[in-house]
């Protein structure tokens, strides 16, 4: 379990208001509940030349770790190569309320067939077999990861952000692992 803090210079805590509670840290449960079920991700990579670059993908959050795939030859599969520090963020984009989380970490990429097939069980049960069919309308995922045409990639978190907002309370946490 990771190392919990609220950071009260982006909280409302700071600044309570007469019949609204104190602002207090997203618990991790209710952070990993939120990216088990979130749909789309924003994975940022560095390229060579110190620029970033930031694409949408599907991840499956699996045994603590969120997994991505993308082409061996994706801008993001070349500037991994060569740093493999990146985040992938998700969250509801929206002001008023939500929990909007940034997931810092390594990316390895994963090559045990074994653990590629756990994957593929992990998109499946998240998204639907027809993501990793072959016949299905995602791409064929499953069998692009068995032919070698997709490469998957493993990101543990080193440190995640929760920027929460509910009932005009913003929390800003940090988890620590």
């Amino acid at each position: 379990m990771p190392t919990t803090d609220l950071d009260a210079r982006y909280s409302s805590a700071l600044q309570p208001r007469p019949g609204a509670e104190n602002a207090i840290p997203t618990p991790w449960p209710e952070a990993r509940r939120h990216l088990e079920d979130a749909e789309i991700f924003w994975v940022s990579t560095v390229r060579t030349d110190g620029r970033p670059h930031v694409t949408p993908v599907i991840a499956a959050w699996h045994d603590g770790v969120l997994y991505f795939s993308t082409g061996p030859q994706e801008q993001k599969a070349k500037n991994l190569a060569l740093n493999a520090h990146c985040a992938l963020t998700t969250g509801r984009n929206s002001l008023g309320e939500g929990l909007d989380l940034v997931v810092e970490g390594t990316a390895e990429q994963v090559t045990d067939p074994a653990r590629v097939e756990e994957v593929i069980a992990a998109y499946e049960a998240k998204y639907g077999a027809h993501i990793t069919s072959p016949e299905g309308t995602f791409h064929g995922i499953g069998d692009a990861f068995r032919t070698g045409r997709a490469v998957v990639f493993a990101v543990a978190p080193d440190t995640a952000y929760g920027f929460g907002r509910e009932g005009g309370l913003f929390t800003h946490t940090r988890w620590t692992f």
